[in-house]
This record gives structure tokens, C-alpha cells and sequence, in this order.
């Protein structure tokens, strides 16, 4: 399972006795070889298909000779901002910027520049006019055809026109640059190469497209927000690998972006194989001066089972990424990894993680959906479990069985998320009972993300009864289990749908469990999702029906506070928003009340102040009075000799 890492730097290509590279792969994070990392699957899938890759991490953009170490690859460059959108990695969702980069070496922040892989392609092309660009990740995924820009607040242009790129890898990429290497290494030029499921190319020949879906052009979906909603939707329902049909993009001066249908998800045989590759699962050794790279701690000692997710979540892009289908490794590749992390030095016992996306998907959803695939407007768990839905724990619980059960493992975690919602649709309840039992210490994290029927219902989200049955179900499991045990709920505040009303319900939620919660994740519009359409358009693109969207940031603010109203520094805006809701009933000093109306007058403060100063007073008085006793002793001990 171990190997080298790759070249990064001439010296490392020179000693190899590499006089050109394959390919010379471009990355907006550190180099981590773990499988966990994008980069490194995809390097080493093409090492292990007999091409040569070196690597260029986190180049200066500021410096054309930063990405021309190597000189130009035979066959490509390879560019990918990083495991996480450039802009996200960046900026919190209020636009402000981030302190710490997990992905860069000790955490520096600046070491990438925005829109990442539009940066690094354009310097490429400067560079190297006529070497042939491919662009994959998460950035360039998300970002394939036109699509809303939070950042900048505008309709951004399908990446791989921005980038200069040849040839946009789109989902997991494993199947594609496959391909492509083999049609590149055949002979056939960039521009020819568009037939390969899970890209994009672009072209002026429109008589070429072929059994396409012609979308509306950019230029309409630009300056009308219906016309975006209704283009995106397309998308959205042309994401599966078996019903998905090729969509074509319109641009001025008669340019088309083409997106092929998505790849075909891949076996369990060839999903082990990808984990199974030759990586040395940490980050290069250059960076140990620095720090290391923050991000390996989250995922060294983690298991990945499975890719893909069904939930269908509005606000969330595995469906454009990964894909509905669930594709999972075999138990005995999960052992061999589980093996392995055994005989690490630093391993403690513990596996952090043994799950995915959704950790309790192991297979897909219903048996018609490998050879009809996914329903492209019907949703597996929304609104309800579909009457075909298979939900079936026994296989996940016996790998967590065999997982717990080697020798030097301690403990296997669970921390990937739970669908409670799949979890209830099983008859069984083994797994709850297994799951309180093995594989949560003390608490189990879990997203309702709201409580509103109105707002679950764009998001995507089961009905707030469905989570209530899953805390009896969970506490009573809990009980009979002789185990004390917690939730902990994530929140989500401001999303599509939510207007101070459902903002107050949810705080009346938590104020009934008694919970304030430490982490609320304010709506995050990135982009991609269905949520993020309705943030920018107003309007559901299931539906086209309007939606209220909170833009204003004291709005925004206030329904944050209100999901932590015990916070004493929210209380003016807790205060406001409960007025601007018509619900000054929540203002008093009753039990049911949230906040109480009392006002800090200098009176009040002034009697604060000497209370305070009485209690100091005090405290100094018992402290003397110890200090005098410890000294009477030590003297006695002293006169005895002792």
C-alpha cells in the first residue's frame, strides 16, 4: 500500500531519470498522498496506468516560471484548485475573510490565489500556448456551466471558458482522465476529444452536437433570473449516469460548451483498486517545518466505505459531484486499510470514521437504479421514504462488527453524517442499537438543520416529526443500553424559506430541549445546489414557485442570534427580531419566554458593581483565613521536626 511520493520539484524528476512528465499536475493545496485528497487518487490512478506524474503544489501565481519547473508535459497539465472551492476555503459566509487554510502547510492562509483554478490555467496558457489543459475538482465540477457566483454576486461563465482550459473532468474523475490519457497518448488532439462521459469541451461546430439538450444561452440566463432557475433545473435533472443526456451551453461569438453525460459510477472492484493504490498517506515530508498540513488529522485515522448520496439535501452539491448512486468498497478492502492504520506509530487504538457522505449508505437506494438509474424528478427519503426504498443496516453493521473486532483497535467511531430519516425506515433497529452500543462516546451529531415544516420542505428535509420520533427512539435506546448519552443537533440559519417566524419556531424548539447550540451554520450559497438557485432567483426550480430569501446581513443576523438567544450578546437583536415577529409574548420573565425585558440602568449596574465588589471581598477573606491556617500547621509540623 506504500510507495514514493511523486516528483515535486526538478531535483526529484532529475533523480528519477525522467526527462519529461506525462503529465505535470497543477494543485491549489499541499501535497498530501492520501486517498482522501483528489489529487492524490487521481495521480496515482494515471501512475498506475503507466503514466508519469509530477507535481506542482500551491505555485506562485504571480510568477509565470512557478508552473514551469518541469517544462511542458508530454501529454498535459493537470489543474485542480484543491479539495475545497478556492472561494470557500477563503470566505466565510459573510465575505470575510478566513484565518487558517487547513489544505496549505501550518495552516497559512494566502498560499492560493481566488478562483484558484481560473488562475493557474490562465498562467499556463501564458505559458505554454499549445500543451493541452484538462481541469478537474470540486472548483471546476461545481462551476461547468454557468452558474451563480456568490462572491461577486454575478452569473459567472461555465469555468472552463474563464480557465483557457481544453477539457473540463467533471464528478469523481476516475473513469475520465483515464480515457482521456489513453485518447491523448493515441495521438488525438485536445479538440477532438469529445466523446468521453463525465467532461465538458467546447466548440464552434454546433452542427457537431449531437443528441443534446440545448440550454438556454448564457446570455439570457445572465439578465433573467426565470430563465436561470429553469436552466439549472435541466442540469440538476440530467446528473445521473444512465438517464442523464448531453447538455449544450450557448456563449457570443458561437461558442458552445458541451457537457457529456456523467461517467458511470464505479464497481466495488474498481473502487478498491482506487484505495488499494500505492499511497503513503500523509503529506510530503518537506512540510514538516512548517507545521505539517492541519488537514491530515481529520482523516489519518478514518475509514472512507462508501461515495455518493441519495439524501438529495438542496443546500448541498454531492448530487452534481458524486452523484445519487452509492458506490462502496468490499469489507475485505476495508480491512486491509483498517490493517494497516493498526501498525502506524501514532495509532492509538481509535478509527475516527468509518462512513462517507452519509455514513449509514452502503449500497443504492433501490434495485432499479443501476440499470434504469435515479428518478430524475423524484427524491429516494423526500418527502417521504420512496415505497422502493431498501433500507437495509445489515450490511454496514457486520463490516463495523469485523472492523471492532481486530486486534488493536479500541474503539470504532462513527462520525460521518446519519440519515435518522433511513435509519427509521428500517424495521430493524439493530443498527440504532449497535450505533448507541459501539460507536458514539457521550454524543451523537446529527442535522435536522430546522424545525419548520416550511423550511425543511425546501431544503429537502424530512418533516420535523420524523426527527422528533428518531430523539424517543434514540433516548429510549439510550435508556435500555444503561447509557447516558446526548444529541447534538446542527442548525442552519437563513436558508431560502426562512423568515423571522420560522426563525422564532426554531428558537422556541431549542428552548423547550433546553439546548443552546455552540455551532450555527449560517445558509451558504455556494455554488451548484439548489438552494443557492433559489438564494439568487427567489424562486424554487422544482416549483418555479417564489421562495422568501433573508439577504439583508441584519436580518441574517438576527435569525442567527435567535438560535442562540442565551447568548447575552444577541439579546438586542434577539429582542428586535421577536418585536419585527409580532412576538412580544416571548418577552418576559415566564418560563415560555426567551429573552427577559429587563434593561441594564446605571442603577442596576452600580448595585451589580457592588455586589460584585462583596463577593471579592469576601472570597479575599476565606482565602486569608486558609492562607493563616496552612502557615499555624506548617509551623507546628516545623516545631516537631516533621
Amino acid at each position: 500500500m506504500e510507495g514514493k511520493f511523486l516528483p515535486i520539484c526538478r531535483e526529484d524528476m532529475e533523480s528519477r531519470g525522467i526527462n519529461q512528465f506525462d503529465f505535470v499536475y497543477v494543485i491549489g493545496d499541499a501535497y498530501v498522498d492520501h486517498p482522501s485528497f483528489g489529487h492524490a487518487i487521481i495521480s496515482r490512478l494515471l501512475e498506475a496506468h503507466g503514466y508519469s506524474v509530477g507535481i506542482i503544489s500551491q505555485p506562485d501565481w504571480r510568477k509565470k516560471e512557478s508552473i514551469s519547473i518541469y517544462g511542458s508535459p508530454r501529454l498535459a497539465f493537470l489543474v485542480s484548485g484543491g479539495n475545497m472551492d478556492s472561494m470557500v476555503n477563503h470566505y466565510s459566509v459573510s465575505k470575510r475573510p478566513r484565518e487558517k487554510d487547513s489544505f496549505s502547510p501550518g495552516g497559512i492562509m494566502g498560499k492560493r490565489p481566488d478562483y484558484a483554478a481560473v488562475v493557474y490555467g490562465n498562467l499556463i496558457r501564458q505559458t505554454y500556448k499549445n500543451t493541452p489543459i484538462l481541469i478537474g475538482g470540486v472548483e471546476a465540477s461545481l462551476r461547468r456551466l454557468a452558474h451563480y457566483d456568490y462572491w461577486s454576486n454575478k452569473v459567472k461563465r461555465s469555468i472552463l471558458l474563464d480557465s483557457g482550459a481544453d477539457i473540463l473532468m467533471y464528478g469523481m474523475g476516475e473513469r475520465s482522465v483515464v480515457e482521456l490519457a489513453e485518447a491523448l497518448d493515441s495521438g488525438l488532439k485536445a479538440e477532438d476529444i469529445t466523446f468521453v462521459p463525465g467532461t465538458v469541451y467546447k466548440t464552434r461546430k454546433k452542427e457537431d452536437i449531437y443528441d443534446a439538450i440545448f440550454l438556454p444561452e448564457f446570455q439570457r440566463v445572465k439578465e433573467d433570473k426565470t430563465e436561470y432557475a429553469r436552466s439549472f433545473y435541466v442540469q440538476y435533472t440530467n446528473t445521473d449516469p444512465i438517464r442523464g443526456k448531453r447538455l449544450a451551453e450557448g456563449y457570443p461569438h458561437e461558442i458552445y460548451v458541451v457537457q457529456n453525460p456523467p461517467a458511470k459510477p464505479l464497481t466495488q472492484e474498481e473502487l478498491d483498486h482506487v484505495y488499494d493504490l500505492h499511497y503513503r498517506r500523509t503529506y510530503h515530508p518537506s512540510y514538516e517545518a512548517q507545521g505539517g498540513v492541519p488537514a491530515i488529522s481529520e482523516v489519518k485515522f478514518s475509514l472512507t466505505s462508501s461515495r455518493g448520496c441519495f439524501g438529495g439535501c438542496s443546500f448541498c452539491a454531492l448530487t452534481f459531484h458524486q452523484g445519487r448512486i452509492i458506490q462502496s468498497r468490499s469489507h475485505e478492502s476495508m480491512i486491509k486499510e483498517a490493517e494497516f492504520l493498526t501498525k502506524e506509530p501514532d495509532f492509538k487504538g481509535y478509527i475516527h470514521d468509518v462512513g462517507g457522505p452519509t455514513a449509514n449508505f452502503r449500497f443504492p437506494s433501490c434495485k432499479k437504479q443501476l440499470q434504469f438509474g435515479t428518478c430524475s424528478q423524484k427524491q429516494c427519503l423526500f418527502p417521504k421514504p420512496c415505497k422502493n426504498l431498501k433500507a437495509d443496516h445489515e450490511d454496514y453493521l457486520a463490516l463495523l462488527q469485523k472492523l471492532r473486532n481486530l486486534p488493536g483497535v479500541k474503539k470504532v467511531f462513527i462520525r460521518s453524517g446519519i440519515r435518522y430519516d433511513y435509519l427509521l425506515a428500517d424495521p430493524d433497529k439493530s443498527f440504532l442499537r449497535e450505533l448507541c452500543r459501539h460507536h458514539i462516546s457521550g454524543q451523537l451529531k446529527v442535522a435536522p438543520e430546522h424545525i419548520s415544516d416550511k423550511v425543511l420542505e425546501k431544503m429537502g428535509k424530512p418533516r420535523a416529526e420524523v426527527y422528533h420520533q428518531f430523539v424517543r427512539e434514540y433516548e429510549k435506546m439510550n435508556e435500555n443500553l444503561g447509557k447516558k448519552q446526548y444529541l447534538v443537533p446542527y442548525l442552519m440559519s437563513s436558508h431560502p424559506g426562512s423568515t423571522l417566524k420560522e426563525a422564532v419556531e426554531l428558537a422556541e424548539f431549542l428552548r423547550d430541549l433546553g439546548l443552546m447550540p455552540e455551532q450555527v451554520q449560517d445558509f451558504y450559497p455556494t455554488p451548484s445546489t439548489i438552494s443557492t438557485c433559489m438564494y439568487y432567483t427567489g424562486l424554487d426550480p422544482r416549483t418555479m414557485e417564489p421562495v422568501y430569501v433573508a439577504k439583508n446581513p441584519h436580518e441574517k443576523a438576527m435569525q442567527r442570534a435567535l438560535i442562540q438567544y442565551r447568548d447575552p450578546r444577541n439579546y438586542d437583536l434577539v429582542k428586535e427580531a421577536l418585536l419585527k415577529a409580532g412576538r412580544s409574548d416571548l418577552i418576559g420573565f415566564d418560563k415560555h419566554c426567551l429573552i427577559s425585558p429587563r434593561k441594564i440602568t446605571s442603577e442596576y449596574k452600580k448595585n451589580k458593581f457592588y455586589r460584585n465588589e462583596g463577593h471579592k471581598k469576601a472570597k479575599e477573606d476565606m482565602q486569608a483565613k486558609k492562607s493563616k491556617k496552612r502557615g499555624a500547621i506548617r509551623n507546628i509540623h516545623k516545631k516537631r521536626g516533621t
